[in-house]
């Protein structure tokens, strides 16, 4: 069976596998940081940088790879570019790494980044390894600021820090809490499922 391409890889990732709303990944990263948008983009991108740098230097080894070593390595090299970017962040906009606390450093044990590159980046060139990245680290943003903005606007009238819905709107001060977290997760994720059953029903009309 042949394997996807590069053009494959990039799309799936993004809507037809997304990481969150399809393969239900990273959902702990993801609840405690899209309480506003900028922190959701923060980790996005910093999740983007982990997860193309991984999976481009797994796929350039992947010939030296041994089975029983390949999940420490994996771990090891996610390793060394979570620390990158913390020390990055930490440098240069240390309010939100500080914001953001541990979060960045468990991308180490993100599942997303650990399963990219057990499927894809130690099977395939480097090409196709860096386009399966930038797809599921697009996927993983949209999720994250799809739910980020939701949230801030329902509860805060925020955008960006930006007012958006007007100052007599009673805010939603749930929707920034651990609970706002869930309930915009599953009315997002169902939304998202009754989507994909409508466009699996036209396909088979």
């Amino acid at each position: 069976m042949s394997t996807p391409s590069a053009a494959q890889r990039f799309v799936r990732g993004i809507l037809p596998e997304n990481p969150v709303y399809r393969q239900m990944l990273g959902l702990c990263a993801t609840l405690a940081v899209t309480n506003n948008l900028k922190s959701a983009v923060t980790m996005g991108a910093a999740v983007l940088f982990v997860l193309v740098c991984a999976n481009l230097m797994v796929s350039l080894i992947r010939h030296w790879l041994t089975p029983h070593l390949r999940i420490v390595i994996f771990t090891l090299t996610i390793a060394t570019f979570v620390t990158v970017a913390d020390r990055l962040l930490a440098a240069f906009l240390y309010p939100m790494s500080k914001a953001l606390g541990p979060y960045i450093p468990l991308i180490i044990v993100n599942c997303i980044i650990i399963c990219r590159c057990e499927v894809c980046a130690a099977k395939q060139g480097p090409l196709t390894a860096v386009a399966d990245a930038l797809g599921q680290s697009l996927g993983f943003a949209l999720a994250l600021v799809s739910l980020a903005a939701v949230r801030e606007i329902l509860g805060t009238g925020m955008w960006f820090g930006f007012r958006v819905l007007p100052a007599a709107w009673p805010d939603w001060v749930i929707m920034v809490l651990p609970p706002g977290a869930f309930l915009t997760f599953g009315l997002l994720l169902g939304l998202a499922n009754w989507i994909s059953a409508r466009r699996g029903g036209k396909e088979e009309a």
